[in-house]
């Protein structure tokens, strides 16, 4: 055989050896985080209101709108 195919198959070997290695500890630190449930994300009080937006005068949002519509008055010159 070549030094070339000695080469390729031997590269080859460490590749696989290499995946093996890195798929063994990930997976176990993937599954220790996983069975953590005490985790509630990036920490902080949990507040699930919807922020208040600043809304331009005269426009609101759909959901905010509970008055009777305003019938517009007739102005006499």
């Amino acid at each position: 055989m070549s030094s070339l195919v000695i080469d390729l198959f031997l590269v080859g070997v460490a590749y696989v050896v290499l995946i093996y290695f890195v798929a063994t500890m990930t997976k176990a630190r993937i599954n220790r985080n996983r069975n953590n449930n005490d985790d509630d994300g990036d920490g902080g009080i949990e507040d699930l209101t919807p922020p208040k937006i600043d809304l331009p005068p005269g426009i609101v949002w759909p959901t905010d709108d509970t008055q009777e519509p305003v019938k517009p008055t007739v102005v006499d010159y």
